[in-house]
């Protein structure tokens, strides 16, 4: 026990800033990839009538219509690639913290070793487990062997000891799962308040087209207001997309948080009522 504060740390470090790196380089890349799909894929000059990106997008159109969403949306695109982005690797990072098998059939496996006393057995299970919360549990049950030959303490202290080391460690192996997280819900905010952006600009340019001397400019009528509603459903959708994946990922995150409760307080029970 003595080496694992020293060598657990440096882990959690180099994967912080592993994590941090990965969330450096992909804004940017998810910005940059938006910028090439608006000016390349939805301003191809074939969505547009005769082949000219500065007329109207051809009826039925969505490529070209969101194209006249103007510079707003490759933005937009961007940040709703982020959202995916960092939802798939925050996907991946909880599936290895669960470990190998089903979390709820592991949780119960170490309920019944520890109810007959089976330590062993207990750590050996988290050995084939693997993962964050089986890490938690195997650090648990290590204090719970070295307090059974602790002959200075009494069993309140001991437990109050097993619980610590709980605690610990589980803040060394938790933090980690909610890294990125932050970004997704940034982005559900900053979703909706750049589509209401580009909805403002769409909207003055809009109004424009109607303060022109004489008849309105139709064209520049029309397309202030596509711009300002497919800013609006971009916008919108990016915001929806990560309220979702942000609230499915915390309840993930619970589930594990909610394991490793309830291993610990199976452990700290189980030393206290067979060592009174």
């Amino acid at each position: 026990m003595a080496n694992a504060p020293k060598t657990t740390p440096v882990k959690k470090e180099g994967s912080s800033t592993a994590s941090n790196m990965f969330a450096t380089l992909v804004i940017p890349i998810c910005i940059i990839i938006g910028v090439l799909l608006f000016k390349f894929v939805l301003g191809n000059p074939s969505n547009f009538v005769d082949g000219n990106p500065d007329n109207h997008p051809l009826p039925g159109n969505y490529g070209g219509m969101a194209y006249k969403g103007g510079f707003i949306v490759p933005i937009l695109m961007g940040m709703l690639l982020m959202v995916f982005v960092f939802s798939v690797e925050r996907f991946i990072v909880i599936g290895r913290a669960t470990g190998n098998g089903n979390l709820d059939t592991f949780i119960k496996k170490i309920q019944g070793l520890l109810s007959s006393n089976n330590i062993e057995a207990a750590m050996a299970e988290c050995d084939k487990q693997q993962g964050s919360v089986a890490n938690v549990i195997k650090s648990g049950l290590k204090k719970y062997r070295e307090m059974e030959v602790e002959a200075n303490m009494d069993t309140d202290q001991k437990c109050l000891a097993i619980q610590k080391d709980i605690e610990e460690a589980t803040t060394l192996e938790m933090p980690m799962l909610e890294q990125n997280l932050t970004v997704i819900a940034t982005l559900v905010s900053v979703g909706t308040l750049t589509g209401l952006l580009g909805t403002v600009t769409g909207m003055i340019k809009a109004f424009g087209g109607l303060a022109t001397s004489g008849a309105p400019d139709q064209a520049a009528l029309a397309n202030g207001i596509s711009e300002a509603l497919i800013n609006t459903a971009t916008g919108i959708s990016t915001s929806t997309v990560a309220i979702i994946m942000y609230n499915i990922l915390t309840s993930k995150i619970d589930k594990l948080t909610y394991a490793i409760d309830e291993a610990g307080f199976s452990i700290i029970q189980t030393y206290a009522s067979t060592h009174k």
